[in-house]
């Protein structure tokens, strides 16, 4: 099985994790990132130490408490089509408590580290301006949760939404040079949902400078990790993907390069690649 993809556990563990991406174990330097899933009433506590730390309910209600207060009822939607994505954001050296409300929920924790992060709060979904990205068979849905306009120290965050039979991530890009303002050095983790959850997705993962191509088969609640290279999804006839993204680097920049043997499918103009 190849080294960027992590699937999730079938059972959840003592506190709820189903999934866990430790930087260290896995070859990244910057980003870590895990699922919880709550039952009703269950809790969980973790330490920022070093790391700031979004928190994205993916389903379900979610309470938080921290040393900055507490914040009820974060959350709401039964699943990542319901509806938009409440989140909380907490700077370095926070210690935090998560109480899942009566039906339970998913939570994604987004870690990467920061010198001083950004002023405690809620992210509500409500705030969210969805953005649609590509056309045709490339149109997917993008859910800015944690990106440049709001205040964080190195992380980044964001949502899509990709519809059954569409391409998205697409046409595939990277981002890992730092080369600002042409392209910014992110690591990137790809978690993802499938709807429905028999379904499955593809992911191509590769480098022309390097030994890396990989061609990805992920399932419901798996994890693909995007150190570097260009990448792109597939979502299969019959399934709708979603995918959570989380990206850290050295500077807070989001700015990729598409792969140009491919870009010239954003021109509308074009029906055929150019000769």
């Amino acid at each position: 099985m190849t080294e960027l993809l992590i699937s999730g556990a079938s059972a959840p563990g003592p506190d709820g994790a189903i999934l866990s991406v430790e930087p260290e174990s896995v070859g990244l330097e910057y980003v870590g990132f895990e699922v919880l899933a709550l039952e009703g009433g269950g809790t969980a506590e973790r330490a920022c130490g070093f790391r700031e730390l979004c928190v994205v309910v993916i389903s379900g209600v979610v309470h938080v408490a921290s040393e900055h207060g507490e914040w009820f009822d974060i959350g709401g939607r039964a699943d990542p089509w319901a509806g938009l994505p409440d989140a909380a954001y907490l700077p370095p050296e926070s210690h935090v408590g998560l109480r899942a409300g009566e039906d339970g929920a998913e939570v994604a924790l987004c870690w990467a580290p920061a010198l001083r992060g950004a002023t405690p709060r809620v992210l509500p979904g409500a705030n969210i301006a969805v953005e649609t990205r590509g056309r045709g068979d490339h149109e997917r849905f993008i859910r800015p949760i944690l990106m440049e306009n709001e205040g964080a120290g190195s992380l980044l965050v964001v949502e899509v939404l990709t519809p059954a039979g569409h391409w998205s991530s697409y046409p595939p890009h990277k981002h890992d040079h730092d080369d600002p303002p042409r392209q910014s050095l992110l690591e990137e983790v790809y978690y993802h949902r499938v709807k429905p959850e028999r379904g499955f997705g593809l992911m191509r993962v590769y480098d022309y400078q390097e030994a890396l191509d990989e061609a990805l088969t992920f399932r419901d609640r798996d994890c693909v990790l995007v150190p570097r290279g260009y990448h792109t999804v597939s979502a299969p006839p019959g399934y709708d993907s979603y995918y959570l993204n989380v990206m850290a680097g050295p500077q807070r920049l989001w700015a990729v390069v598409n792969d140009p043997d491919h870009e010239w499918i954003l021109d509308g103009s074009h029906s055929n690649p150019p000769s």
